[in-house]
């Protein structure tokens, strides 16, 4: 466990420059970069100015005066965090006058506050009450609230949102929370309203909190030097009395933290500020969404059953091992070897998905490992490895710093990849270009301060047709980077690729009707990306979820390499992913046909090093992907099933299919921390554990590996990776470890691009990035494929556009896509059993008001969802987001059913699902659909088989909330 020290905060931003400046301050010399402000300098020779309105994490704004120093040659008295340090100055930052106005400015501060400092919530941890002390405050001659006139000490709370509180009587108007919401966050939506002594923060239009604009990112609060905005779990629990550094368990962002503790209990949750991908930022599901880890439903017994009809029996971790091996192994003895498999969960640590496929593979005999990757992102696996020969995004998500062109295809990062999307804000308003390519008008397209310069909204379905109508433009008008091609590319590939896409039929003229999007502004986004200089593109599930997802990864790389837009700072291909550790459980090797690192199974070499080090031969046949082991299923070939933390029925498609599939089987192991509606047909239940009780490493969308410390004890005693060895001592295999740094060290062993990761090296710098070994840097790999691509020379591949079979019919005459929203993360596991709910209570159906007028429904309207895979209800939101003949929904609730009505298209070359388009007719109704009807019949028959002992039910009411 790594306790944390107190972080110096520096009171301005650091400046990088190359030329330095050397000034005295207090008596010391110092050298800083040019641009460095006094009072940062005066913090690099140990001396602290005092301050309220600076922070290092913002702009300096120079409000509070209690900065002020004395500059020799200078008259007045300057505000050290605006003022720029100079060659030759020599400051005073502890003088008589100085003492005096300091401390006649805090009076006036403390004259319109409470004073109520036992029992403020701030107690300990208020820069007010600090800087109190340090300008000697002793009494206030003005008198302190109605002693002083008039005053704000009475004014009322607003504890609207459900994880913080504002108190508008401890405000001193520093300005650091407008500042926060406007630089670090990018929402604006704080500002100072009234003016002179009437002057207080006002979320939106003097709106609560909870009906303004504010995305509860908690900037605002970590800003806050005060009591003003205040964690609702500090006022319940206290200040804590010590932190580790781990990292979140939500989006492959994958935000540093600092799990603050009391004891084991956690009392918040803090962005640290030295997480490489995060810097001090947050959002809501990260910053205050973890209260499901100790929620009322977790389950924390192991239990059995031998039909699914039966209620569950509680019993011993033993017992549980036993049960489940013995119907394994009878399994295997009468349909076979390969009638069994497993799934990786990418919710779990790297090492514990190692496991499990290890597992898989050398306990059960078979290579049927398949992870959710599967369903998101297996095209960027695919197109990625063939065209630059690594499966991982290129960049580090600082490089959107340098970038001067970004474009977005099919990713929604406001809301799935909030703090990401606040460093591509930042750079936006600082003068980035911006086309983003989606159906949909997502926030980025218009928001505040940001307006994409192209908003490309194709139909769904037609992303091939626009990359390479993209690339026609670009090749057609040799706007490609000839020299860079001929360099780092393979020529006869390359020359094919041209002469495709230079064909009529691939121009945005000829496209124009098929992807409803006008040539003009095809041409127009193409030569922006192609001019650069720095041109990036971002990509999320609206490419991979399709069925040409990989023929769309190939031509996303392809267009990226003949403009040279690979291998340096500011450029790239950056897939997001979608959870926090899909990454890394595509890297553990849990796909059916690839050992960690992404490498073949029939590989004799390769294979022959896995064998060695796990005593047993392996098979050199490819497994089953996770569609065949459904089909293999419902045909009767396979019949036992070990899922790890992932939710197959709510996540997959086409839900009464994979229903069926899993009705089929004969011995289904599910290890997770909740019953999920997958668990709701298993015959053997191991609870599993949250990010807050695990030691381990998750792998972000940079390839950058994080440590995740353990900060309360397993609340089923065991922690997932001790369960996944004795399940595999059960069935016979035993593997050997005394932790997870040992795992690693195996996987560092046998994975070249693991080679030099350790546990010592991540605690000493706090993150590395894969590869990591001797041929790269000490902290691994930031930008890849800098002098050449790990393949050799990149290889451009044709990407014919192939429509949809998911067509506009008469009966089904709209196009359904899917996605996220801010407030929810996946199927809605974790943060249902949140606050978040808030915001996001149900799955809706968004449809555009031409849509809606034609069939009769008005907001908030039930309705009828239908494709030729099922029927399902939602709640109408009218909304011109969409497009005409396209309408909208997300997945995040399993009662919804948004998944009863995707069908079983998927991608050529992966079996990736096409969530993205479906055929679909809406109508207005009246009632829940049969499915669903069936579905709350079933499930809460199914929890009443849970027995009352195998819950948390006791642990959350005696405080665990």
């Amino acid at each position: 466990m790594q306790f944390v020290e107190i972080e110096l905060d520096y009171g301005t931003p650091k400046r990088v420059s190359t030329e330095t400046v050397t000034l005295t301050i207090d008596g010391f010399e110092v050298t800083v970069p040019k641009g460095t402000s006094v009072m940062r300098a005066a913090m690099d020779v140990g001396v602290k100015v005092p301050k309220l309105c600076a922070t290092d994490s913002l702009e300096p704004f120079g409000s509070c005066r209690l900065c002020l120093v004395e500059i020799e040659g200078r008259k007045g008295y300057p505000a050290s965090c605006t003022t720029p340090a100079e060659n030759g100055m020599v400051v005073h930052t502890q003088t008589q006058k100085l003492q005096d106005l300091r401390r006649g400015v805090m009076e006036l501060y403390i004259s319109d506050h409470p004073l109520d400092c036992l029992t403020c919530s701030a107690n300990g941890d208020c820069e007010l009450q600090t800087q109190a002390g340090v300008v000697g405050l002793r009494n206030v001659r003005y008198g302190v609230g109605e002693q002083a006139g008039a005053h704000h000490c009475d004014m009322a709370k607003d504890e609207s949102n459900p994880y913080f509180t504002y108190d508008p009587s401890k405000c001193i108007v520093c300005n650091r929370c407008v500042r926060a919401c406007e630089e670090t966050q990018g929402t604006f939506a704080l500002t100072i309203s009234g003016r002179g002594f009437e002057s207080r923060v006002s979320a939106g239009q003097s709106q609560p909190f909870i009906d303004s604009e504010c995305v509860s990112c908690g900037a605002c609060v970590q800003a806050c030097p005060t009591a003003t905005l205040q964690e609702k779990s500090i006022i319940q629990w206290g200040q804590p009395e010590h932190s580790v550094i781990t990292t979140c368990a939500y989006c492959g962002v994958g935000c540093g933290f600092k799990a603050d503790m009391k004891g084991n209990t956690v009392v918040r949750m803090t962005p640290w500020k030295d997480g490489k991908a995060n810097e001090g930022h947050s959002c809501v599901k990260g910053r205050f969404a973890w209260g499901y880890a100790t929620h009322k439903d977790r389950i924390t017994t192991p239990m059995i059953r031998e039909n699914i009809s039966d209620s569950w029996k509680v019993v011993g971790w033993d017992e549980a091992f036993k049960f489940a091996a013995k119907r394994f192994k009878a399994i295997q003895a009468k349909y076979g070897v390969d009638s069994v498999g497993g799934i990786t969960s990418s919710r779990c640590t790297n090492e514990e998905t190692y496991l499990v496929q290890k597992l898989v593979r050398a306990a059960f005999g078979t290579n049927n490992v398949d992870t959710c990757a599967r369903v998101c992102h297996s095209p960027t696996g695919y197109g990625l490895g063939q065209t630059l020969g690594t499966s991982a995004g290129t960049q580090t998500f600082k490089s959107v710093e340098e970038a001067d062109v970004i474009m977005v295809i099919g990713a929604n990062p406001t809301d799935a990849h909030p703090v990401f999307a606040s460093r591509m804000k930042k750079r936006l308003r600082h003068g980035a270009k911006l086309i983003v390519v989606d159906p949909r008008r997502i926030d980025l397209v218009k928001s505040a301060h940001i307006k994409a310069d192209y908003h490309l909204a194709l139909r769904p379905g037609t992303n091939v047709a626009m990359i390479n109508a993209l690339a026609h433009v670009v090749v057609t008008e040799y706007l490609f980077n000839a020299e860079y091609v001929a360099e780092r590319c393979e020529d006869k590939s390359f020359i094919e690729w041209r002469d495709f896409v230079a064909r009529p039929e691939n121009s945005p003229e000829a496209f124009e009707a098929e992807t409803g999007v006008p040539a003009e502004q095809v041409r127009e986004a193409a030569r922006l990306y192609a001019s650069g200089p720095n041109s990036a593109i971002y990509y999320g599930l609206g490419v991979t979820e399709h069925a040409q997802g990989s023929t769309m990864v190939l031509g996303i790389a392809n267009l990226a390499m003949a403009c040279g837009m690979v291998g340096r700072e500011g450029v790239g291909i950056n897939p997001l992913r979608g959870q926090n550790n899909v990454q890394g459980s595509c890297d553990m090797g849990s796909f059916p046909h690839e050992l960690p690192g992404y490498r073949h199974i029939s590989d004799t070499i390769v294979r022959s090093q896995f064998e060695a080090a796990w005593g047993v031969p392996l098979s050199p046949e490819p497994g089953l992907r996770i569609p065949n082991m459904f089909d293999a299923a419902l045909d009767g070939t396979f019949k036992g099933l070990y899922c790890q933390g992932e939710d197959i029925v709510q996540s997959d498609p086409n839900t009464q299919h994979v229903m069926a599939a899993l009705s089929a089987m004969e011995c289904i192991v599910v290890q997770d921390i909740f019953l999920n509606e997958t668990a709701k047909f298993a015959h053997v239940f191991l609870p599993g554990t949250s990010f807050l009780e695990k030691d381990g490493t998750f792998t972000n969308a940079e390839r950058r590996i994080s440590r995740v410390r353990q900060v309360m004890p397993p609340l089923p005693g065991l922690a997932d990776w001790e369960v996944t060895l004795k399940l595999s001592d059960a069935l016979g295999y035993t593997m050997r470890y005394k932790n997870p740094g040992e795992i690693m060290d195996e996987i560092a062993a046998l994975t070249p691009s693991f080679a030099g990761v350790n546990y010592a090296k991540i605690e000493q710098h706090g993150s590395v990035q894969w590869p990591c070994n001797e041929g790269t840097d000490l902290l691994g790999t930031s930008i890849m494929h800098k002098d050449k691509f790990v393949r050799g020379k990149g290889k451009f591949f044709i990407t014919g556009y192939v429509p949809s079979r998911e067509k506009v019919t008469q009966r089904f005459p709209l196009l359904l896509t899917t996605g996220r929203i801010l407030s929810q993360y996946n199927v809605g596991a974790q943060t249902r059993r949140t606050a978040n709910n808030v915001w996001h209570s149900e799955d809706v159906l968004e449809i555009h008001p031409h849509d809606a007028q034609d069939r009769g429904i008005r907001e908030g309207d039930w309705v009828g969802v239908e494709s030729r895979a099922g029927r399902t209800v939602l709640r109408a939101l009218v909304s011109e987001r969409m497009q005409p003949g396209v309408v909208y929904t997300t997945f995040h609730f399993p009662e919804s059913g948004a998944n009863v009505i995707t069908t079983d298209s998927s991608d050529w070359a992966t079996n990736c699902p096409e969530y993205k388009v479906t055929a679909v007719q809406v109508v207005a109704v009246s009632q829940p659909s049969e499915w669903q009807q069936r579905y709350v019949k079933f499930s809460r028959n199914q929890e009443s088989l849970v027995p009352t002992e195998a819950t948390a039910t006791q642990f959350a009411e005696e405080g665990g909330k």
